[in-house]
């Protein structure tokens, strides 16, 4: 009997953005379904089926660390089934995104610089984040999941981890609702976030984008350590890459480009969006070439999935939240599921196989 892969879901950050994630998530979502009951002689599952059902971990950074806490978060009057489907994570960008994304009041104030301050407060998707999460800790998610960010006093990478929550107890353990706003804090958008553990351990945090924008290497990394096999003795085996089946979703390629002309002229505080910019999609483009490259090394290719959708007439900006470009992001969250149908068909095959 063929050996049943560990499964890893990884989610790319880049704001609403998000929205295209969203789609492509749902559109598997809604495949799975379709395919198990199809497989099952037309009967439909007693619940529906949710990602959470079919991967083993689920890892995400900035927004797809938001999107990681919604599809693993417990529903609350069935703790082993999950509160949102793929399909409620596209009504929260579409929903929301205006309202996190409102300007702060020094940004409407002629003669205040807005470059002083975050060009948002936060308080918006804190209190978004507060109604959809409540009281969820990280211990309770469904499933092994690594979400990141990074502490600015500490001076240290964070990974937020819903497995070392439950096993090391509270000093571990976070509310997902501080979770998923410190991964999302991304500089010069959002303020620092800082919060404690339910054991008290403070933690002062940035955007994980700065470091891991495609978590999917970390993923690997933990999973290797993690959840491995263990031998006649008991002892914990290192997980083996060919192993793993890898689903990794980006949020759109960037494409804006930095002229030299123009760049020659420039300072510190003309270099501060294109240096975070760039840092971010460098960090992703490489996660993506040494994890094709590692796979296509050991023959086992079609193991590893990256999907990155294509924006179309959408904006490329994090924070582009006007009428016209959150239809467009719709729409090509709707073109890009459509285009990729086959390709979610084999992985579809794959999780339920």
């Amino acid at each position: 009997m063929k050996k049943r892969l560990f499964r890893i879901l990884s989610l790319d950050g880049g704001g609403i953005r998000g929205l295209l994630s969203a789609h492509i998530l749902a559109a598997l979502e809604n495949k799975l379904n379709e395919r198990w009951s199809a497989q099952n002689g037309g009967k439909a599952p007693d619940k529906p089926l949710r990602l959470a059902d079919f991967f083993d971990m689920v890892a995400g950074t900035s927004t797809g660390g938001i999107l990681a806490c919604a599809l693993l978060t417990p529903h609350p009057d069935d703790p082993g089934h999950p509160m949102f489907g793929a399909h409620d994570a596209i009504d929260l960008y579409r929903n929301n995104g205006k309202i996190i994304f409102a300007k702060t009041v020094s940004g409407r104030i002629p003669g205040i610089p807005a470059f002083r301050w975050a060009k948002y407060t936060g308080e918006s998707i804190e209190s978004i984040l507060a109604k959809k999460f409540g009281d969820a800790r990280l211990s309770q998610l469904l499933r092994p999941c690594l979400i990141t960010s990074y502490d600015i006093e500490k001076r240290r990478t964070i990974f937020f981890t819903s497995h070392d929550a439950r096993e090391k107890g509270n000093m571990y353990d976070y509310y997902v609702r501080d979770v998923a706003r410190c991964t999302s804090a991304a500089p010069t958008y959002f303020p620092p976030r800082r919060i404690e553990s339910l054991g008290g351990l403070t933690t002062n945090a940035i955007d994980g984008g700065l470091f891991a924008n495609n978590p999917t290497m970390c993923a690997v990394i933990e999973a290797l350590k993690l959840f491995g096999p263990r031998d006649e003795s008991g002892e914990p085996q290192l997980l083996n890459p060919s192993q793993m089946f890898i689903l990794s979703i980006g949020t759109g390629a960037i494409k804006k480009p930095y002229f030299f002309q123009k760049a020659q002229a420039w300072g510190l505080i003309s270099w501060v969006a294109p240096i975070i910019d760039i840092m971010m999609t460098g960090v992703s483009e490489t996660v993506d070439y040494q994890l094709r490259k590692l796979y296509a090394a050991i023959g086992k290719s079609d193991q590893y999935i990256r999907i990155m959708p294509q924006l179309f007439t959408a904006s490329d900006d994090m924070d582009c939240v006007t009428d016209h470009n959150l239809e467009a992001l719709n729409q090509a969250g709707i073109q890009n599921a459509y285009d990729l149908d086959s390709q979610l068909e084999r992985v579809a095959d794959t999780l339920l196989g």
